[in-house]
């Protein structure tokens, strides 16, 4: 555990075409991109989407879509973002599914899901999704706390209370997702501290097959 929580920032996607009742007779690839809070995966996820034809599913933006929505779904989520806890798996899992079925797209990026070992387990249950292989972001606390404190975009949960509330749940909930793939031999670390352009040529090596032209 100790060599993972001197490096915070985790981010892993996993390939995978379903083919289970959850889409029908919808065959679709997913994959999962995770990181920390601050490592940068939503940069990297429209790089990937321009450059390999990926429909862009954040978890976080289909929450805070709920959350300005006034469901009653969408009011605790609000406050559990608040307290930088985590949103139970049903309510991001549904959410999910209803922009995959809906969308004209069969390859889709989604991030800032799965966090935690149940959000693993349940998504992995519904969908019969076992993820082909696992993206590593790595990037210092310190780095991440800066990105997040310059964006200013107004969010609830950029303020440093918060934030390192955020880094709190990431430590323990999200860093033994990484060690169970890890124990699968199936993780591809990518620093992330580095600048966005270099980042994104180490992510490029491992979505080539998905290239347009790829044979």
């Amino acid at each position: 555990m100790v060599r993972f929580v001197n490096h915070l920032a985790v981010g892993f996607a996993a390939v995978k075409e379903v083919t289970g009742n959850m889409l029908g007779d919808k065959k679709v690839t997913v994959v999962f991109v995770l990181g920390g809070p601050g490592s940068g995966k939503g940069t990297q996820c429209a790089n990937i989407v321009e450059h390999f034809g990926f429909t862009h599913l954040s978890a976080g933006d289909l929450l805070r879509a709920e959350i300005k929505s006034g469901s009653e779904n969408g009011t605790m989520i609000e406050s559990m973002i608040k307290e930088g806890k985590i949103v139970p798996s049903e309510v991001t899992i549904k959410l999910l599914q209803e922009a995959i079925i809906t969308s004209a797209n069969d390859k889709f990026l989604i991030d800032g899901f799965p966090r935690n070992k149940e959000n693993r387990a349940a998504f992995e249950n519904v969908t019969n999704i076992s993820p082909a292989f696992v993206l590593f972001f790595d990037c210092s606390e310190e780095e991440m706390e800066k990105r997040l404190l310059g964006r200013n975009q107004g969010r609830v949960d950029d303020n440093i209370e918060t934030i390192r509330k955020r880094f709190k749940v990431f430590i323990e909930s999200s860093l033994p997702v990484i060690e169970y793939y890890n124990g699968k031999a199936k993780v591809k670390k990518i620093d992330a501290a580095k600048p966005i352009p270099e980042v994104f040529e180490d992510v490029k090596a491992i979505f080539a097959p998905y290239a347009p032209n790829a044979a």
